[in-house]
Order: C-alpha cells, then sequence, then structure tokens
C-alpha cells in the first residue's frame, strides 16, 4: 500500500519501498534551479550515505558537444522553416516572446520544429531569472554519487528524451508551442511557485501545477513523458527490489506525484511505499 502522503514539510519528499532483500530510495528532483537554492536534509544526506547506487532519469551527463548532431537532427528543420507550419497569429507570437527575451525575433527560429522552439521559449526567461541547470538536483547528485566512486546509472538515454518530442505528429508539436506561448509570461513566476512547493514537500499542490501544466500543453505528450514513462521505471525497480542492497533513485518531481506517479505504480505491483521526509 502507499503510505499517507504527509503534510508539507521543511524539506524535499523522501520515500522509501523496501522488500526482504533490497530498499530503494525515492527522491524528486527539479532540474534547473537558483545557486542559493537549499534541499539537502539529515534524513536526505543519511540516504545518499546508505546507498551503494543512484538512478536518474538519464545515466551520466553527456558532453553537450556530444548531442549536437541529435538536436540538429531532432530539433531543426531548415528545408521547412517554422513559418511554415505555423498560423500568422502564432508566427507573430513567436516573434513577440522572442523580442521579450532579448533575442531578434522570428526569424532566429525560423529552422526549429516547433517543440524545439517551444523548449527553447521555455527555457530562456528562467536562465535570465538566474535559473541554471548546473545547480539542478540531478547534476548535484550525479556528482556527488560519482566522486565517492559509487556508480550512476539511468532508465533511459538522452536520445531516448529528444525522442518523446521529435516523434510527435506536427500538429501535436504545433499544439505543443501554442500552449508554451499561452503560458510563457507566466513561466518564471510558475517556476518560483513550483520550486517552493518542491522544497517544502508539498506533493499535492505540486502535481497540480507540475502535471497539470504538461497535460494542458499536450495530453498525447503527457501520456508518453509521465504515464508510460513511470510504469516503465516501476517495473526497473521492480526488479531493484528483487535483488538485494539499497538504491537511490532520483527522477523528476512530477513522476512522483499525482493518482499515476512511480510510487502508485508500485503499490499496484504489491509493494508499500513509506514516506520517511
Amino acid at each position: 500500500m502507499l503510505a499517507a502522503t504527509r503534510a508539507a514539510s521543511a524539506y524535499p519528499a523522501l520515500w522509501v519501498v523496501e522488500s526482504a532483500h533490497a530498499k530503494v530510495y525515492l527522491f524528486g528532483t527539479i532540474h534547473i534551479l537558483k545557486a542559493d537554492r537549499q534541499w539537502h536534509s539529515p534524513a536526505l544526506d543519511a540516504a545518499i550515505a546508505q546507498s551503494r547506487d543512484l538512478w536518474l532519469e538519464v545515466p551520466d551527463g553527456e558532453d553537450p558537444t556530444s548531442i549536437l548532431p541529435s538536436l540538429q537532427s531532432l530539433g531543426m528543420d531548415a528545408a521547412h522553416p517554422l513559418s511554415t507550419k505555423l498560423t500568422p497569429a502564432d508566427l507573430a507570437r513567436v516573434d513577440a516572446a522572442s523580442r521579450a527575451m532579448g533575442a531578434p525575433g522570428e526569424a532566429m527560429f525560423e529552422p526549429f520544429r516547433p517543440w524545439f522552439a517551444a523548449v527553447m521559449l521555455s527555457t530562456v526567461p528562467l536562465l535570465k531569472a538566474g535559473y541554471d541547470p548546473s545547480y539542478g538536483v540531478d547534476r548535484q547528485l550525479r556528482s556527488t554519487f560519482a566522486s565517492s566512486g559509487k556508480p550512476v546509472y539511468g532508465f533511459e538515454t538522452l536520445q531516448q528524451q529528444l525522442h518523446f518530442f521529435a516523434d510527435l505528429p506536427q500538429d501535436q508539436e504545433v499544439a505543443f508551442l501554442d500552449a508554451t506561448l499561452d503560458e510563457i509570461d507566466s513561466s518564471t513566476a510558475s517556476t518560483d511557485q513550483l520550486v517552493a512547493l518542491w522544497a517544502n514537500g508539498n506533493v499535492e499542490k505540486l502535481a497540480g501545477i507540475e502535471d497539470d501544466e504538461i497535460f494542458r500543453r499536450s495530453p498525447a505528450l503527457y501520456k508518453e513523458l509521465v504515464v508510460d514513462r513511470n510504469a516503465a521505471w516501476a517495473q526497473r525497480l521492480d526488479t531493484l527490489l528483487h535483488g538485494s542492497g539499497v538504491s537511490f533513485v532520483a527522477v523528476g518531481a512530477g513522476h512522483l506525484a499525482g493518482a499515476g506517479s512511480v510510487q502508485a505504480n508500485l503499490t499496484k505491483r504489491g509493494y508499500r511505499v513509506r514516506r520517511v521526509q
């Protein structure tokens, strides 16, 4: 069974799942944070110290130069410019959003596929507000485990993650971009709120923001990015729990919140998931 979710605490939520010979800690992460955000706690540090290995969405923090060919092949489409895929009204919105963030306008997005334009348009305001992927929880945990000589594994590869977006039909790509444009003015404030809820362990409200936002942008993408992946990860954790030892699992906080969470999937498999922080 899934133990009752605690009220918000002073720290991000942490869960544990145990079998006869194995234990798995579950910790939700934020992939991009400001430098001054603190998130460690005694319980979390004890769990990290106990764990023999780390499981992330993507394992090794691939060299940015190594992913450029993938971004070019999956995120760019110079033969079919963005302007040929959008209505004039949406093209004007891309132009306005680009100029608002200090870019030269829609022209710089012409080689981009709609999904990649959406990702770039949603990321730049966060970077300008002081958010930085290098302070993301995943990267910090990877560094901690690697420096201790503990192996770091991944449920997926970055190539797989890019294909979640790149394999969308064009109409769904455009719908994803439209939804991003609808929310771009409030994206930094929404991220601030999301981080505050995560930092205080308020899982219920976090689910209502993060998961609902993805669903609004694209129900099809929500199924692929959240529902299907949560089920696949639970299956992999089932294998770990049939083994031995202690593992630390850190995936995006939205995957550990809501009705279709990783914990809910583990509960369906007969495990008791207990929140420890």
